[in-house]
């Protein structure tokens, strides 16, 4: 059975004072909207929103949508908004979603076994795209996209192309993109004087601007899902 989220009309509608009042009770403010009706104003359960986007389909789950007066509705969550330093849900809009339309989303691509190129000839496997566009009727939206890698070699790729198609699913993300490799381990340099002196006849200084660029990000202390922009 699909999910159901009960919610209520908000109070004040779209006015942001309303919509802290709204926080501030344990809720959360939303708005439905689409297939031709009236997008309405919407307080729900942050419990069961996040529960749906952390779920295997997450963002593409279709769900009930039901409101006191009004016609349940079928629907799906296509934005949502953290509060970075508390970490909580604090809007969402969702669609309402005709079962007969077809739907264009983003599916989470998941690469199955360990490739012989990471095995026997010591590469890495990159995963380069981790979501690939597609459309397809509601019903048929798959939770995520198996794709076996046990067979690539070192420097093979894998491409849009090569994920498993069927007649249910158009993809809409160019055959030809590259969704994953196995590239080789870069040898690094050992840090002593006699390494650093060889390194500096070997090659010019570069720029000093060259020495401000980014700084790799710390790797994040729990996962998410991220926002769709």
């Amino acid at each position: 059975m699909p999910e159901v989220v009960v919610a209520k009309p908000r109070e004040g509608k779209f006015n942001k004072n309303a919509a802290r009042r709204v926080r501030a009770a344990g809720k959360i403010p939303a708005v439905l909207y689409g297939a031709g009706h009236e997008a309405v104003a919407l307080e729900v359960d942050p419990k069961q929103i996040s529960r749906i986007l952390y779920s295997e389909s997450g963002h593409n789950t279709i769900f009930d949508v039901e409101v006191a007066g009004k016609a349940t509705a079928k629907a799906m969550i296509v934005d949502w908004q953290y509060e970075p330093i508390k970490d909580q849900l604090i809007h969402i809009d969702l669609k309402r979603i005709a079962l007969d339309k077809v739907l264009r989303v983003s599916v989470r691509v998941k690469l199955m076994g360990i490739p012989v190129g990471v095995k026997t000839q010591g590469g890495i496997l990159d995963l380069v795209l981790r979501e690939v566009e597609i459309e397809c009727l509601p019903a048929d939206i798959p939770s995520h996209i198996d794709v076996d890698v046990s067979e690539l070699g070192l420097h093979d790729v894998l491409r849009v192309s090569d994920l498993p198609h069927s007649d249910k699913v158009k993809f809409l993300s160019a055959e030809d993109a590259t969704v994953a490799h196995v590239v080789s381990i870069r040898e690094e340099v050992v840090a002593t004087p006699e390494g650093e002196a060889a390194a500096a006849t070997a090659a010019p200084a570069e720029p000093e601007v060259a020495k401000k660029g980014k700084t790799e990000p710390a790797a994040d202390a729990a996962k998410k899902p991220e926002a769709k922009k």
